[in-house]
């Protein structure tokens, strides 16, 4: 079997690597290791904007020309990363829903809670009919209770319709065709999606079954006693704030509002909330409070969507990140 790298009459490759050159020399290798953003940009697989459009056949006969729609299956297409024409990839039924590569990432990120997380390559076989990401296992991770520090996540799509979307934990670092069948012969687990599902609503199912658990390490518990140990007055916490859902100049009266309610729940949880009563003042109850927002006061149509969210959104763990990230010492 070739590499099946899809090639672009310019001469590139999508295909990106952290790092490390793959065995066929294609592609772009990164001095850094990658975001999903940057994966997704350097491999040429954002913006695809992966659509199902309608099918129609046309037949000549003695009287003219009939188009004769079919209303069961559709094409896809994508929207080409080069010359930003359209693509087809592929015939599917009329319940298909297309996961973008976009969305591949962020469901990885979301996997292993840690959005802009190390990713290691990305690429495009059969001229866009299937992507895949790798990332390496993060060593907050461990597989079944066990290190596994030399295995990686691999996001598996197809969007022509001939296979499922699919989460494997496996050894093999994948850079092309061959190593795509061969990291789906060694995967130590895996989990399948179909596209007629919500692949975002199978998170925590898809942890369960890959055997992917969280391990608090000490380190952990010696960066929050550090923050415990640092004050922080509520001028710095508003700042910190401010930093994670920065109001725009020219900002509406309607966001205004939005932003001085969010702010006052802020306060309220940094000064007065119960759960922060041993730790008040300091850089630790910033942690907190923030977390405490976006877990149960952040607006939401009902507590069940606010409880998806949590569990679900990278925007929610991405903004828990950033947070203690920014109040880290």
């Amino acid at each position: 079997m070739a590499h099946l790298l899809e090639r672009f009459r310019d001469g590139t490759t999508a295909f990106a690597s952290a790092r490390e050159n793959a065995w066929h020399r294609l592609g772009t290798v990164t001095r850094d290791a990658m975001t999903a953003e940057e994966a997704l940009t350097t491999a040429f697989l954002d913006g695809w904007n992966v659509r199902k459009i309608p099918v129609a056949g046309k037949e000549i006969t003695e009287h003219g020309v009939t188009t004769v729609d079919s209303p069961d299956r559709f094409m896809t297409v994508r929207t080409n990363p080069k010359t930003r024409r359209t693509d087809y990839l592929g015939i599917v039924g009329s319940d298909y829903t297309p996961v973008q590569n976009e969305e591949n990432c962020q469901i990885m990120n979301t996997l292993v809670d840690a959005s802009g997380a190390h990713f290691e390559t990305a690429g495009s076989l059969r001229e866009g009919r299937q992507v895949f990401v790798t990332m390496r296992l993060p060593e907050t991770m461990t597989v079944a209770g066990t290190d596994r520090l030399d295995l990686y996540i691999s996001g598996l799509n197809s969007h022509d319709g001939t296979g499922a979307y699919k989460l494997i934990v496996t050894p093999i670092r994948i850079v092309c065709a061959n190593t795509q069948s061969l990291a789906l012969d060694r995967a130590r687990s895996s989990f399948s999606i179909r596209h007629t599902e919500s692949a975002k609503k199978k998170i925590a199912e898809a942890r369960k079954a890959l055997g992917l658990m969280f391990k608090y390490v000490e380190e952990f518990e010696k960066a929050a006693e550090r923050m415990i140990n640092e004050t922080l007055t509520l001028a710095e916490f508003e700042k910190v704030c401010h930093e994670l859902w920065p109001l725009e100049p020219n900002a509406g009266p309607r966001t205004k509002s939005n932003d001085a309610k969010r702010m006052g729940h802020l306060r309220r949880l940094f000064e007065y909330a119960p759960t922060n009563a041993n730790i008040r003042g300091t850089r630790w109850a910033g942690v907190q409070a923030i977390g405490e927002y976006l877990d149960h006061y952040a607006p939401a149509k009902t507590d069940v969507v606010r409880a998806h969210r949590v569990l679900t959104s990278s925007e929610v763990t991405t903004r828990k990140h950033e947070a203690h990230r920014l109040l880290s010492v």
